[in-house]
Formats: structure tokens, C-alpha cells, sequence
């Protein structure tokens, strides 16, 4: 299973990787902000959550139900404008191309990390609670699918 999460994850960053050119891309009627906005935030997220992961101790992970988690997850959807991005992973005002793929390159090593991590390592969300590595690797897909759909969207409408 983590390898077809972490095959999935590497093509994303691959789609990333090549929306860099495309950064400055804006249309309003899809998004407030650009798609360097979109894609940097992405990656931020991917990074946190990442080293989140591999800094936790598989042991305090615990098993607990949260409905919101049941009910996405299986779904692989998060409804767009219902949630405000923590400070922690909002893009700067000004996005360089640079930034962009030194990120990208921290992702990458963060996936060889997280290919190896025990089952029990975790993420603690705000709202979906502790997620075990499979469902942190889902939640990365999903988080960042979310984005490359509006990056979608910004370039086809």
C-alpha cells in the first residue's frame, strides 16, 4: 500500500515541478491567487506534515475515531474555501521559481523518509486527528490534489 501512496505522491511532484513556469498564472474568477500561491502552499504543507511524521514517536499513536476524517478520506475530496491555512504554511508575498524547486527537492527526500517510517509513525491534524502513516500519506494526496485541481482550473476556465 505505502508504495502505491508513495508512487502517487512522487507524480504529484512531478505535476508541481512543472507548473513552476506557470507561477504568476492568475484568473479570479477560479482563485483569489496565483498558481505559485497554490503550489507553494502545497508544498509547504507536504513539508510540515512530512517532517511531522518522521519526528513522531510511533508509540503515542492511538487509534481514535473522528468523523470528518471518516467521511473525507474514503471520499479523497476536500470542499474548496471551508478551511483558512494555518500562518505556518502560508506563501510569502512574493513566490521566486528558486524557492519553489528548493521545496520540491525537500519534498522528494521526504518521501525516501517516509517510505521507511513504521505504520504507527504519525501526523496529528487539527481537524482529522492523529493519522497513522497510511492515512498521512493519504491525506498529503488529497491536501495536495486539492491544489493541483484549482492550479486545474485556473489554467482551463
Amino acid at each position: 500500500m505505502a508504495d502505491k501512496s508513495i508512487n502517487k505522491l512522487t507524480a504529484q511532484l512531478a505535476k508541481i515541478e512543472g507548473l513552476i513556469p506557470k507561477k504568476d498564472v492568475k484568473n479570479p474568477s477560479v482563485s483569489k491567487v496565483s498558481i505559485g500561491w497554490q503550489v507553494d502552499h502545497a508544498l509547504k504543507v507536504f513539508n510540515a506534515v512530512s517532517e511531522w511524521t518522521e519526528n513522531s514517536n510511533p508509540n503515542e499513536y492511538q487509534y481514535k475515531f473522528n468523523l470528518m476524517r471518516t467521511v473525507l478520506f474514503p471520499l479523497g475530496y476536500f470542499p474548496r474555501g471551508k478551511v483558512k491555512a494555518p500562518k505556518a504554511v502560508l506563501p510569502p508575498e512574493i513566490i521566486s521559481a528558486e524557492d519553489l524547486i528548493s521545496q520540491i527537492q525537500i519534498a522528494k527526500s521526504h518521501i525516501e523518509k517516509l517510505e521507511v517510517l513504521p505504520k504507527n509513525a504519525f501526523y496529528k491534524h487539527f481537524i482529522f486527528g492523529k493519522l497513522p502513516k497510511r492515512k498521512t500519506l493519504r491525506f498529503l494526496y488529497m491536501h495536495t490534489n486539492h491544489h493541483l485541481k484549482i492550479v486545474n482550473d485556473i489554467l482551463n476556465k
